[in-house]
């Protein structure tokens, strides 16, 4: 999703956020780094980790009209403010959201970056990295004829424990979040205060895990329905994606499901679907090959018999047939024109 391959990092700030009740350390300059190597470091260890993310985030809207904190301090970032004074406000509200939680100590980066990718378009960044642990790696020294070496500890690999990488598109920030546990309240809630994007890679991704939640659990329940039929829907759910560049709701329920039950089935669940996840699906939009590309990995495609046997069915259902046998037994007939 994130291509940083040409992105810069135009300077960043580190501070040490302290641990509980230890007293933090705030750093006043910020570090620039020019060099081709440096550079690569650093896309390395910034951009790299949002690189195969789909999933966009926006900053939530004020409450109780007061503004988000870190929706904020982007802005006046992204005006022109000086980043380190915006680093220690963005350091002391984490402090501040972290008051009521345990937290570990860590260094905290606030880069920010220019001729970042998304989509087809380039835009400016900033970056908010918490890593609580750093690497062990051997630094080795050659003095004369003498090599010597010594064990240090740093940041190398390692990827962050909690990140947000906020995009500064047009149409509102887009946001990239990522967060070692599966929910943290101090820095999803309280720290950054997001909600999903509504724009065309949610749409898509909402939608293909909308119509395999109706496929493999509510079309069972209301039609009788074999499994190869089922993993033939899965199979046209996808197809659909792969072949068009704009969803539209109508069309796709008509060459996925055909049949009029079973799409008056589709609209229902759909409703159901949005209200019990407290989202609203549009139901034109561009589809992003991105998040197809991901989100088809979760359509299960293979049949499994008992334990003796697993098919996998990529294409034409036509060339499979399922029966009964006169001795009760179940099977599968399979055709097909080559042998590989």
């Amino acid at each position: 999703m994130i291509d940083g391959k040409e992105s810069m990092v135009d300077e960043f700030v580190l501070h040490r956020i302290g641990a509980n009740s230890a007293e933090s350390v705030f750093s006043d300059h910020s570090a620039v780094l020019q060099g081709p190597e440096e550079q690569e470091f650093l896309r390395k260890l910034f951009l790299r980790p949002f690189a195969s993310m789909a999933q966009t985030l926006e900053f939530a809207p004020e409450i109780d009209g007061k503004e988000n904190v870190l929706h904020a301090v982007c802005k006046a970032i992204e005006t022109g403010d000086d980043l380190v004074s915006a680093s220690t406000a963005i350091a002391n509200h984490l402090i501040n959201a972290s008051e009521n939680h345990a937290i570990k100590g860590g260094d905290l980066f606030v880069v920010k970056f220019s001729h970042v990718v998304l989509g087809t378009s380039m835009y400016e960044a900033v970056g908010i990295y918490k890593f609580d642990e750093k690497e062990v790696f051997i630094e080795s020294k050659v003095k004369g004829k003498e090599l010597g070496m010594q064990l240090k500890r740093g940041l190398g690999t390692t990827k962050p424990n909690m990140a947000c990488l906020v995009v500064f598109t047009k149409k509102g920030y887009t946001l990239f979040m990522i967060d070692d546990r599966s929910h943290n309240p101090s820095w999803q809630q309280d720290f950054i205060g997001h909600r999903l994007k509504r724009d065309n890679v949610n749409s898509t991704s909402s939608v293909l895990e909308m119509t395999k939640s109706f496929i493999t659990e509510k079309l069972p329940q209301d039609f009788e329905i074999p499994k190869a039929d089922q993993i033939d829907l899965l199979n046209r759910s996808v197809q659909y994606f792969k072949d068009n560049s704009e969803f539209d709701k109508n069309a796709f329920a008509q060459e996925v499901f055909q049949e009029e039950s079973v799409m008056g089935s589709f609209q229902k669940f759909g409703e159901q679907f949005q209200e019990s996840h407290g989202m609203e699906l549009d139901d034109n939009f561009e589809i992003s090959s991105h998040a197809v590309k991901r989100q088809a990995r979760i359509f299960k495609t293979v049949l499994k018999l008992d334990k003796n046997f697993h098919i996998y069915i990529h294409g034409d259902r036509n060339k499979i047939e399922h029966g009964v046998d006169d001795g009760g037994r179940k099977f599968y007939k399979i055709y097909y024109e080559l042998e590989t």
